[in-house]
């Protein structure tokens, strides 16, 4: 604990026992507010904008934020903390009693720990508390310690809240009402674009912007039988996405992933959304709406009244005729051109003086291709009825995107001769992969040496680095003296590992360093084989030796009711013993023989003097 925090601790102590012996306890008791005696401004991680509210026999938030101020907070637990510090010692009748005005209700949950997560050096997190006023607490200000404790510190620091008698909600309910919706929809995104008859998966975002914890939170989905209201399909019998608690401040998204109507057409789709929570666990249920916007490319929409506007009638049409890119598969961190032919479809009106200006899709605030000179936009003087003219813009994609397609918006302005400044938008679809990664752990073969017919097992994990999944993953043996053999993987998603555990069974003796290739295959998600990734191992493969002694059979005999056990040493060097063996039996052999002929040779000998 800080020595601040000691401070505070001491000066919250000191103040109560002289307040104690100054005034009689009837006075103490009716009149007690302990925000007086602590700063909550000396705080060194939390800090307010406001001070939580709550009501006597009433559950309240106690919302605040958590700046990491000089380090990071890893794994960070906050919570009440027990304190004696609302205790005072009080005469009452005939002695003295200690009186705690501790303002909230001592229950099994009231100190546990709020697991908040990781908090990086300098940033920000919102934390909201729960507990239940005492109802015989007094209306006042209390200075409420809270405990964080994470890896490598904790501390103590206080929250001013304001503890009201008055059980109606008028007051609070009045201000509640001036600050309007809790929830703020769709900040900080872009407006998702779905092309019939493709799938549109997108998510909305919604914030809380009060100080409050929402609890019980629905968010739901207002569907509509017109298709010119109502852009998707009904396919599901529910549209509601749910969340336990939304943190004052905290955004969440509600994910979707809708299919376009056939009768759809194109344009902007405002979808209304309701959502229903509660301040507190036995609270009211709280309602409110909002609107969000998708836009749709689909047929475009017929004029049922038949005429048309003057303007309209004498306009021309700039459209996109074709386009593609150079290369035709755009990876992610890569430049690339894309060419445009746009075409002028009216049959009869011309256009001059046209700009286009391409925008491209935004990813978390960042356009994902941009151009080196930072403008995409160009002019073409004229463009006559059914003529075309083609358009040359070179982009980059931004690396670290997911794979799949992004809008680039052409937006037009130009002149006809009887409609001047004319728009229009155009949104073109450009699919961006990325590069499949892996990597290799390292590879163990046991053993590392063994004779024709035996087997050694190798096993490694191919981890994928990369952004994509790596589709029916093989991997390759291949070697003069194994046996060639083929390991199945699988699919491996982006971040994961996936495990190669194989035998190897030799089939002729090593001639070379005793390198055994590996070659690790894998499709992309169209089923296009990828370039091969090659690795090697070493493993020597001897020639079996004739075992003099039949000691191979009985190790064999033994070794087959056993299962995977570490190699003995009578396993590992085997063939050197019996090669040594066989070679001090020749020895021998070969001394007895000399011997033998030294003895035959001294007989003959000894018979030719007993002849002569």
């Amino acid at each position: 604990m800080k020595p601040m925090k000691i401070r505070k601790g001491l000066i919250l102590v000191s103040m109560v026992f002289l307040m104690a012996g100054a005034r009689p306890s009837g006075v103490m008791a009716s009149s007690y507010q302990l925000g007086y005696n602590t700063n909550a401004s000396d705080n060194d991680y939390i800090s307010t904008t406001k001070a939580p509210r709550g009501r006597i026999g009433k559950s309240m938030s106690i919302s605040f934020r958590v700046r990491a101020t000089d380090e990071d907070m890893d794994n960070l637990k906050i919570s009440l903390l027990q304190t004696n510090d609302f205790q005072q010692i009080e005469e009452r009748g005939n002695g003295d009693y200690t009186v705690d005005y501790y303002p909230f209700e001592i229950m099994e949950t009231t100190f546990l720990a709020k697991n908040v997560g990781n908090i990086k050096k300098g940033n920000i997190k919102s934390v909201s508390l729960s507990a239940n006023v005492r109802r015989d607490a007094q209306q006042g200000y209390y200075s409420i310690p809270i405990l964080l404790e994470w890896d490598g510190g904790t501390d103590i620091d206080y929250i001013n809240i304001w503890i009201s008698t008055d059980t109606s909600s008028g007051t609070d309910d009045e201000e509640d009402k001036k600050e309007g919706n809790y929830f703020v929809i769709g900040e900080n995104q872009a407006t998702p674009r779905g092309v019939y008859p493709n799938v549109m998966d997108y998510t909305v975002n919604f914030r809380n912007k009060r100080n409050t914890t929402a609890q019980d939170v629905t968010i739901s989905m207002q569907l509509s039988e017109d298709d010119t209201k109502f852009p998707f399909e009904i396919n599901d019998g529910n549209y509601d996405r749910t969340f336990e608690r939304v943190q004052s401040g905290e955004t969440v998204s509600a994910p979707y992933s809708m299919a376009i109507r056939k009768d759809s057409y194109t344009g902007y789709y405002p979808i209304k959304y309701t959502i229903t929570f509660r301040l507190s666990s036995e609270g009211d249920l709280h309602t409110e709406e909002g609107t969000f916007y998708v836009h749709i490319v689909s047929k475009d929409k017929e004029d049922n009244l038949g005429d048309f506007d003057a303007n309209d009638r004498t306009r021309a049409r700039l459209i996109v005729d074709s386009y593609y890119t150079v290369p035709e598969q755009v990876y992610a961190g890569n430049e690339f051109e894309l060419v445009l032919n746009m075409k002028n479809a009216s049959t009869s009106v011309p256009a001059s003086n046209i700009l286009f200006n391409l925008e491209s899709e935004k990813v978390s605030d960042s356009a994902v291709f941009t151009t080196k000179s930072g403008s995409s936009s160009m002019v073409v003087n004229d463009l006559g009825s059914g003529q075309s003219t083609e358009v040359r813009v070179r982009f980059t994609a931004r690396a670290g995107v997911d794979q799949r397609s992004y809008a680039i918006t052409i937006k037009e302005k130009y002149d006809s001769p009887e409609f001047k400044n004319a728009e229009e938008s155009i949104v073109v679809d450009i699919p961006v992969k990325q590069y499949a990664k892996l990597s290799t752990s390292t590879i163990d073969v046991m053993p590392d040496s063994m004779t024709v017919g035996s087997e050694s097992n190798v096993m490694f994990g191919i981890n994928n680095t990369g952004k994509v999944i790596l589709y029916n993953v093989t991997a390759a043996f291949e070697g003069d003296s194994i046996k060639t053999t083929d390991a199945y993987v699988g699919n491996i998603k982006p971040g994961d590992t996936g495990n190669v555990d194989i035998m190897l069974t030799g089939v002729a003796p090593t001639m070379d360093d005793g390198t055994i290739k590996i070659t690790i295959t894998y499709e992309d998600e169209n089923g296009v084989a990828a370039e091969p990734v090659e690795k090697e191992l070493t493993l020597f493969v001897t020639e079996e030796m004739e075992d003099p002694f039949g000691m191979d059979a009985g190790m064999e005999a033994g070794a087959m009711d056993v299962e995977a056990e570490p190699p003995s040493f009578w396993g590992k060097y085997k063939v050197l013993v019996i090669a040594g063996a066989v070679a001090a039996v020749a020895v021998i052999a070969a001394v007895a023989m000399v011997i033998k002929k030294k003895r035959k040779a001294a007989r003959e000998e000894d018979v030719d003097d007993e002849i002569s």
